[in-house]
C-alpha cells in the first residue's frame, strides 16, 4: 500500500512539475500536500476544508473539531478561478470526502474580478464536484469582509448573494453565513478586533466565530 502511495506521489509530482513550468500557481504548497499524502493518505469519507489563506492559517482547525476526520487544505493567496482551475485533481478529489467546506472567492475580487465572475466560478466548481463526488454535502463559506479591503464590500455581498440563491433549494448545498459574525453589531462594519494587524486574516477569536457557527455542520 505504501508503494502505491509513493508511485502516486512520484505521479502527481511529476504532473505538478509539468504545470508549473507553465505557470501553475502555489506549486510548492501542492507538492507538501502530496508528500503528506504520500506518508499518510487521509481516510475516506473525511470533512475537508479547501480553499484560500483563511483556511491555511487556520492551523488549529483540527484541534477545534478534534473528534471528527478533519482535512485542512488551505492554498495561500489562492483564487476560487486556481482552485477550479488547477487544485482539484489534487487536493480535492483524491481525498473522496463526505463534506466539504469551501472559503474561497475573497482574493479574486480583490485582484479585481467581479462578485458575479466569483458566483460563475463556485457554479462551474459546483458541477465538477456533482460529476466525481456526487453523494457529498458541499458548504460555501461566505466570502468575509475584511477592514483592509472594504473598498471591495459590494462586489463581495453580490458573491454572496449570488451564490447563497443558487444553492437555494440544492438538497446538498449549503450556503454558510461567516460574514456577519465578524461584523460589529454597532456600526454593522468588520470588527477589527477579530482580526490579525494585517486587519485581512482572522486572528483566533475571529476564528472562534466561525468555530461557532460551523460547529453544529462539522459532524
Amino acid at each position: 500500500m505504501k508503494i502505491k502511495f509513493l508511485l502516486l506521489f512520484f505521479l502527481a509530482t511529476a504532473g505538478i512539475s509539468a504545470r508549473a513550468q507553465q505557470g501553475f500557481p502555489f506549486d510548492n504548497e501542492i507538492r507538501d500536500f502530496k508528500k503528506q499524502d504520500s506518508l499518510h493518505m487521509p481516510p475516506k469519507n473525511g470533512i475537508l476544508f479547501i480553499g484560500s489563506s483563511s483556511i491555511r492559517k487556520w492551523t488549529d482547525l483540527e484541534q477545534r473539531f478534534s473528534s471528527q476526520p478533519i482535512i485542512r487544505r488551505g492554498v495561500g493567496g489562492c483564487t476560487l478561478e486556481q482552485l477550479v482551475d488547477y487544485y482539484t485533481s489534487y487536493i480535492l478529489f483524491p481525498y473522496q470526502p463526505r463534506k466539504i467546506f469551501i472559503y474561497a472567492g475573497e482574493n479574486d475580487i480583490a485582484a479585481g474580478k467581479s462578485g458575479a465572475f466569483v458566483a460563475d466560478e463556485f457554479v462551474k466548481l459546483w458541477g465538477m464536484l456533482q460529476a466525481k463526488l456526487p453523494k457529498a454535502e458541499i458548504y460555501f463559506m461566505s466570502v468575509k469582509p475584511s477592514p483592509s479591503r472594504a473598498k471591495f464590500l459590494s462586489e463581495m455581498n453580490i458573491a454572496n448573494k449570488k451564490i447563497k440563491a443558487f444553492l437555494t433549494g440544492k438538497k446538498q448545498g449549503h450556503y454558510i453565513d461567516v460574514a456577519t459574525v465578524i461584523l460589529n453589531p454597532k456600526t454593522m462594519q468588520p470588527d477589527s478586533s477579530l482580526f490579525e494587524a494585517d486587519l485581512l486574516h482572522l486572528n483566533s477569536k475571529g476564528y472562534d466565530k466561525w468555530q461557532a457557527v460551523l460547529q453544529p455542520l462539522v459532524k
